[in-house]
């Protein structure tokens, strides 16, 4: 993880995924998917959103839907202590 990551990560922003369902004006029946991986911040999403602006000003394809999906914070480790039953 490059140094700038782990900062915003500590800032709240997590690896988040989006699905992008689309077709083509020429094959409307045909929906194809693009999946996409960026670090954002929820629950606005600037960079998805930024993303499927450009989508939309620059590319022919039409969204047909999107799915996000977005990891937990980075936050310290949690331990679960567990009784351990040794056998003689």
């Amino acid at each position: 993880m490059a140094h700038s990551e782990i900062a915003l990560r500590l800032q709240g922003w997590r690896l988040a995924t989006a699905e992008v369902l689309y077709y083509l004006p020429d094959h409307p029946s045909l929906l194809q998917s693009f999946v996409w991986q960026t670090l954002d911040l929820a629950p606005r999403y600037p960079r998805i959103h930024q993303f499927l602006d450009f989508w939309r000003r620059e590319i022919e394809a039409v969204i047909h839907s999107v799915r996000l999906a977005s990891g937990e914070d980075l936050a310290p480790p949690r331990l679960n202590s567990a009784d351990l039953l040794l056998h003689h």
